[in-house]
């Protein structure tokens, strides 16, 4: 199936909405790589940032990390130092299946950096049964 690719820049504390929900709800995504890079890398301070992909739109951004939280389906963690060193890990749930819009967090718990993130998604198509599970899982995520 085809990829779609999504990228773009979040300042602290912030978050992007990418739009994928479609009418009928007959096509669905699957992340497949998620990247973070900082907007300055190797140069200025330290920096924690933990950039996550959810579901749901989040009314806090936070740097907490979560795999119970069945809302989340991507971390990507960037730390650098002063010291010129720079760390990166990145955790994807590729099974998840989602077909409505899907919301980016990023938060710097050192500082105030800003980061890029990248996103492959691979597009699937579902049928109508898949479709309503799907949406269904959304919906029940959201109590």
């Amino acid at each position: 199936m085809p990829i779609k690719t999504f990228r773009g820049k979040l300042a602290d504390d912030t978050q992007d909405t990418i739009n994928l929900h479609t009418n009928n709800g007959l096509v669905g995504y699957r992340i497949k790589k998620f990247q973070l890079v900082s907007d300055k890398p190797g140069i200025g301070g330290n920096a924690e940032a933990i950039c996550k992909i959810y579901t749901q739109e989040q009314s806090a951004i936070d740097g907490l990390v979560d795999f119970s939280d069945t809302t989340l389906l991507a971390v990507a963690i960037l730390a650098q130092s002063s010291d010129s060193w720079i760390s990166y890990d990145t955790v994807v749930f590729d099974q998840m299946v989602f077909n409505q819009d899907v919301f980016v967090t990023f938060t710097d718990e050192q500082g105030n950096m800003a980061g890029n993130y990248y996103i492959e998604m691979e597009q699937v198509m579902l049928d109508l049964n898949e479709a309503t599970v799907a949406t269904l899982q959304d919906i029940r995520n959201t109590g």
